[in-house]
């Protein structure tokens, strides 16, 4: 092998990091949307932009997605690699409350941005959405997978 292969194959194919957040409002609903491009529901979230922290990012999307504004701190659920991606994607998925602002109208991105009772959540959550929420909701400890 080349000496500069592997580096050329790191430079090229750059690590990706996105972030979900389990966002609940005050009545202990979880916050779950629907994409314009992919079936299913899921937690809120994105890309993180180059110079901004992941945690700016979770913020950000909440706002985006949802007008909903993050109360206090948010906190790391886990930190999940995500293979469909290139192979180097990975999420850091964050818990937090939040303040739901008035509802955003649909966009081709998200279509639906709904508060949910935990005890009502849609059938059409997306597996790791699905997993994300059994291990924050049993207290389990967090897959390495997304």
């Amino acid at each position: 092998m080349l000496p500069f292969l592997p580096l050329f194959r790191r430079l090229r194919h750059g690590l990706t990091l996105g972030v979900r957040v389990l966002a609940i409002d005050g009545e202990g609903r979880l916050l779950l949307v629907k994409h314009g491009y992919t079936p299913g529901w899921h937690l809120p979230g994105g890309g993180v932009d180059v110079g901004e922290s992941a945690e700016a990012a979770a913020r950000r999307e909440l706002k985006e997605e949802a007008n909903a504004e993050v109360e206090g701190a948010l906190r790391l659920h886990g930190l999940f690699f995500h293979p469909s991606y290139g192979g180097r994607d990975h999420v850091a998925c964050f818990h937090g409350r939040v303040r739901p602002g008035p509802a955003l109208p649909p966009n081709l991105e998200i279509v639906a941005a709904t508060f949910f009772p935990l005890d009502a959540l849609p059938q059409e959550i997306t597996p790791a959405t699905g997993r994300r929420i059994a291990e924050w909701r049993s207290g389990a400890s967090p897959g390495e997978r997304w």
